[in-house]
């Protein structure tokens, strides 16, 4: 059984962008391939919680190999959108040193349905701890309010010039 989700997704407005696909390129550095978001449209400071979606289409890299006949978005794939989207809302609080805050880890992850070309994945995020050196956020998307993928993410600081 699926925990409580952390936001009723019906009382958001996904008509209502807070910031689309170049707003969040000005935040996070993924490009090309390897954005993971279409747009976020809720962010509740006071809570933590960020809300963002990727629209899943069908000319995904991974679409074509990734079980062919019936193309399935791969589990890590999820799991990198909702680190953009972590990553997206504590680098807009501005309390970490470095450029981006990178994907560090997993926790307690758990896939509960397939998420297909033509979806809309609903990706939320609860920061549950934040510090200048790690961030950690329970994460859940959804796919027509069906809960799909839930887990923990870690985060920590990253510069450019480390090797």
């Amino acid at each position: 059984m699926p925990p409580a989700a952390l936001a009723d997704l019906r009382q958001i407005d996904t008509n209502r962008v807070l910031m689309d696909i170049e707003g969040i390129r000005q935040v996070n550095p993924q490009r090309f391939e390897m954005e993971q978001l279409t747009a976020i449209v809720h962010i509740d400071r006071e809570q933590h919680i960020i809300i963002g979606y990727k629209d899943v289409g069908p000319d995904e890299f991974w679409a074509r190999g990734h079980m062919p006949g019936f193309p399935l978005m791969p589990g890590v794939i999820i799991c990198e959108a909702a680190a953009q989207l972590t990553a997206y809302y504590c680098s807009t609080l501005n309390i970490m040193e470095g450029d981006f805050l990178a994907f560090s880890g997993l926790e307690n992850v758990r896939f509960r349905g397939p998420v297909k070309p033509g979806d809309r994945l609903m990706l939320v995020a609860k920061a549950t701890r934040i510090s200048r050196r790690s961030m950690q956020s329970h994460v859940q998307g959804f796919v027509h309010e069906k809960m799909v993928f839930e887990g923990d993410i870690l985060g920590m600081p990253f510069s450019k010039q480390e090797r």
